[in-house]
């Protein structure tokens, strides 16, 4: 059995939907300085209110309050039922360390301590 809802109960089933969702989630995301919160994510992209976001396309930061998970590379979905979706191309996640180019051993010293006395 199906339920059909008129076109003005169903928006504003949608826009009560879209409010839970905004004040539950601590995503948001940074494109050159204007903050969008991001209602949900999945593995391979996010969601933001149609109304406030435009169509973006490329370099964004994703921050879960203030952290900073990661730095994506995106492009616009779809917009379906006030939302505009979007895919990563490429999400990457930020590290607060520069890689290593070589092995590091286990029992390696942490730091050089040097005699400051004269010999």
């Amino acid at each position: 059995m199906e339920i059909f809802f008129s076109k003005e109960v169903q928006a504003g089933l949608d826009a009560a939907r879209r409010d839970s969702l905004r004040k539950a989630s601590r995503l948001r995301i940074d494109v050159n300085g204007v903050i969008y919160p991001v209602l949900r994510m999945w593995k391979t992209g996010f969601a933001v209110e149609a109304e406030d976001a435009p169509k973006l396309r490329g370099l964004v930061d994703l921050y879960d309050g203030a952290n900073h998970l990661f730095q994506c590379l995106i492009i616009a979905s779809e917009e379906e039922a006030g939302e505009m979706r979007y895919e990563f191309k490429r999400a990457t996640a930020v590290a607060y360390a520069a890689a290593l180019d070589f092995e590091k051993a286990a029992d390696a010293p942490v730091g050089l301590i040097s005699d400051g006395r004269a010999g």
